[in-house]
């Protein structure tokens, strides 16, 4: 199993020269992306109570779903098959293979649940499924075909390390969404002097509610980021996220689990609090999914002019930036007129920056990482 594990990881770290259009790369890494996220979905059918998101159970009740699940099942084992016959190494195409073939042995799209204990706990593989779908398919083409550093691979140097990032905040989002909404659910059972103003922001169309849980949410997430840079302790948590030494869309899952709970549970603050609708909240929470990886992502273009009025990917990349002049700049997520008026914009027109990360010595790997910033006050 070892040597099959690093057969795969040699072939997907595999040079730029051996991974073009024609070499069975690209067939054989989508066919192993739809077959995770095949067999995610089969196994949150077959299993519900312990796999799949209560959120998403409509979804997956829906006919229409089925067809998708043997959509990608089926795509899955067409690209692993046009890898296999293009590609010398066969260790992507041959995983692949075996990854769907284990979503159909296990029922494939006609698979039905399984009755088993009701221990309360979950673990969201539809949720991981849709992410990886929803952002992978998107990102990595886009990161192909119009990179902003042109030599960096889709499998840079830590790429596994916040694949992995990716996957523990998608299938432990139960505990994530418990321990973050728990102040939220706190303010709602104690807030009945807000009454009134939940039955107006409830009674507001659709879109407006929309573009105020944005407002909204950045500029409480402005100032919560802001307070991460500025306080040490609480910037140990978050040097974890500025580590990435490369930007791209997997980058902006580096996040340690600590803050990932406060930043939820200070974004959903003004959502619950105030009154929105729950399709607003679902549209807004689905928006910060895809636009994150997007500010991370390594795309070309410089959007000066559409860069005044929402972020773009080389303003957030200043964020990340080991140039002086970018440090402790640009906080928002959404809107950086944001940091125009509290003080903290710099997007020097057509200019990237040359470098990433942070000059401490922020340790590798998840677990070590996670330890960080309890003992990195101790050094």
């Amino acid at each position: 199993m070892t040597s099959i594990l690093k057969r795969l990881v040699r072939d997907l770290e595999a040079p730029i020269e051996a991974r073009g259009f024609g070499t069975g790369w690209f067939s054989g890494f989508f066919a192993l992306l739809l077959a995770f996220a095949g067999l995610s979905f089969v196994a949150a059918l077959r299993w519900p109570g312990w796999l799949a998101t209560p959120e998403l159970a409509p979804v997956l009740a829906s006919s229409v779903f089925r067809i998708v699940v043997h959509a990608t099942l089926l795509g899955a084992y067409a690209l692993a098959l046009l890898s296999l016959l293009l590609r010398p190494r066969k260790a992507l195409g041959m995983t692949a293979l075996l990854v769907a073939l284990a979503g159909t042995v296990l029922g494939g799209a006609s698979v039905q649940p399984r009755e088993m204990h009701d221990w309360g706990i979950f673990f969201g593989a539809d949720f991981f499924a849709v992410n990886l779908i929803a952002t992978g398919l998107m990102f990595a083409p886009l990161e192909r075909i119009a990179p902003h550093r042109g030599k960096q691979r889709l499998f840079r140097p830590e790429w596994s390390e916040d694949l992995f990032y990716f996957l523990v905040s998608s299938m432990l989002v139960q505990i994530v969404t418990f321990l973050a909404l728990a102040p939220s659910s706190y303010l709602n059972a104690h807030g009945e002097t807000l009454s009134g103003v939940r039955a107006t922001v409830s009674g507001l169309p659709w879109i407006v509610q929309f573009i105020a849980a944005m407002f909204l949410t950045d500029l409480t997430q402005y100032w919560f980021h802001r307070l991460f840079h500025r306080i040490p302790f609480l910037w140990g948590f978050h040097a974890v996220h500025h580590s990435a030494r490369s930007m791209d869309w997997l980058a902006g899952g580096r996040m340690h689990f600590a803050e990932i709970v406060l930043l939820r549970g200070v974004t959903s603050l003004p959502l619950l609090t105030f009154g929105f609708l729950p399709s607003v909240m679902q549209a807004y929470i689905g928006l910060v999914y895809v636009y994150s990886s997007l500010i991370h992502a390594n795309v070309r273009g410089n959007f000066d002019r559409l860069g005044q009025f929402f972020v773009v990917p080389r303003f957030h990349h200043w964020h990340h930036a080991l140039e002086d002049e970018g440090i402790d700049k640009n906080f928002a997520i959404h809107f950086p007129w944001l940091d125009r008026l509290f003080g903290t914009h710099y997007f020097p027109k057509g200019q990237w920056p040359q470098g990433y990360g942070v000059p401490e010595a922020v340790p590798q790997g998840y677990f070590a990482q996670l330890r960080y910033p309890f003992i990195r006050q101790a050094k």
